[in-house]
């Protein structure tokens, strides 16, 4: 009888020659290209993201290589292509992109990607472009032909590329989420060699966000609020609902706090892209969070006179957060775009909450009027005994 773990052989075998076919697929797919002018590159690279390759000729005896980039885009889009001699990220980004002019041509512009300044003029490169750069739109196609100086006469390089909408003339953001955020490769102009690029860490770190404020906002503090509201009715909860209620409230609040701190730090990272309500948002739930830590310690007796007005207080901020929360997480959802198992497993969450609070509500109304009932029966029983009393 064979082992179990042998069963997991043929399918781990099977993975790695699909692997290899995409992997040689898209390297054949990169070598068969062809351009126009007869031209011919030594070495191409099939980019992780936007369908892009990248062809080049580096040439030992002056520090310059030949390069074409490709990528699919509408003929109303437009592609770009750059290094940036200071890290992996778009901001100071040397770079050219191609789109269509008026007369269906395709137009060069060169400019250097400033963080604090969305519009783009046509300006000189950091390093020598010896070649007058140029490109070509064919088949849904854009390649950008141009010579460059490597900067400092090194052979790695951060190279970025990006596509999006729009013209030479009235250029449009590109999207900020997805593998727009993944379009960077440190590349050896040399050996062909690239690694990942740092993007990647900042997607991460959205990740994070994203789950921080899922988790918090979105599920620790309304199962905070649903036990003090439920588990109160039964007398044998008490107290222990009490110390869970601040439990799951303390903990989504440090939970909270914390990806709201790295929204902040992620926001003063992307100079020139902000969401404004997405943004607003979390800053007024931070706010009302923190109204409900202070309601915490000025929480007054039972028997006081102003518990009453603290109640309303405690419950209108605590209730505005909660649903302030969940509209935000959709927000949230739609700028990082995750596949879209994500937002169904969310609302399912949300679905669940909603329904054992329904279910939930039912039974302590029950609870609550039959102890009612009792009271007034019971009060009713006294009554009349105290009244037979003075009969008497």
């Amino acid at each position: 009888m064979a082992r179990p773990g042998h069963s997991a052989w043929p399918l781990l075998a099977g993975m790695l020659v699909l692997f290899a076919a995409r992997a040689s697929g898209q390297t054949q797919d990169c070598l068969s290209a062809t351009f126009q002018g007869g031209r011919t590159f030594q070495t191409c690279n099939a980019m992780p993201v936007l369908g892009a390759s990248l062809h080049w000729t580096y040439h030992t005896e002056n520090g310059t290589a030949d390069i074409a980039f490709r990528a699919p885009q509408n003929s109303n889009g437009w592609v770009a292509w750059g290094i940036n001699p200071s890290g992996l990220f778009m901001a100071g980004s040397n770079v050219f992109i191609a789109s269509q002019d008026s007369s269906g041509g395709v137009s060069i512009l060169t400019t250097v990607l400033e963080s604090t300044s969305p519009t783009l003029t046509n300006r000189s490169l950091s390093f020598e472009v010896p070649v007058t750069p140029a490109g070509e739109y064919v088949a849904g196609v854009y390649t950008i032909f141009a010579t460059v100086k490597l900067p400092s006469n090194i052979t790695t390089q951060n190279t970025v590329w990006q596509a999006g909408p729009g013209n030479t003339g009235a250029i449009s953001p590109h999207p900020t989420s997805g593998p727009n955020l993944q379009s960077t490769r440190r590349l050896d102009f040399l050996s062909g060699q690239s690694t990942g690029g740092g993007s990647n860490s900042r997607l991460h770190r959205r990740n994070i966000h994203g789950i921080l404020n899922a988790v918090s906002w979105g599920i620790l503090i309304p199962l905070g609020a649903m036990i003090a509201r439920y588990l109160r009715v039964f007398e044998a909860a008490d107290p222990a609902w009490f110390y869970l209620h601040i439990s799951c409230q303390l903990s989504g609040y440090v939970l909270g706090v914390a990806g709201w701190a790295l929204g902040l730090k992620l926001g003063s990272e992307s100079k020139g892209i902000t969401y404004n309500p997405h943004r607003n948002i979390g800053i007024a739930i931070f706010c009302l969070a923190t109204l409900q830590v202070f309601a915490l310690m000025l929480r007054p007796d039972k028997k006081n006179k102003y518990r009453f007005y603290w109640n309303i207080y405690h419950h209108s901020v605590g209730y505005s957060a909660i649903v302030l929360s969940a509209i935000n997480i959709f927000k949230g959802l739609d700028i990082l775009k995750p596949a879209g198992g994500w937002k169904k497993a969310y609302i399912a969450i949300l679905a669940t909450l909603a329904g054992v609070a329904l279910f939930l509500e039912a039974v302590t109304w029950v609870i609550v009027l039959r102890r009612r009932k009792s009271g007034k029966a019971h009060a009713a029983a006294n009554g009349a005994g105290w009244q037979h009393q003075q009969g008497a």
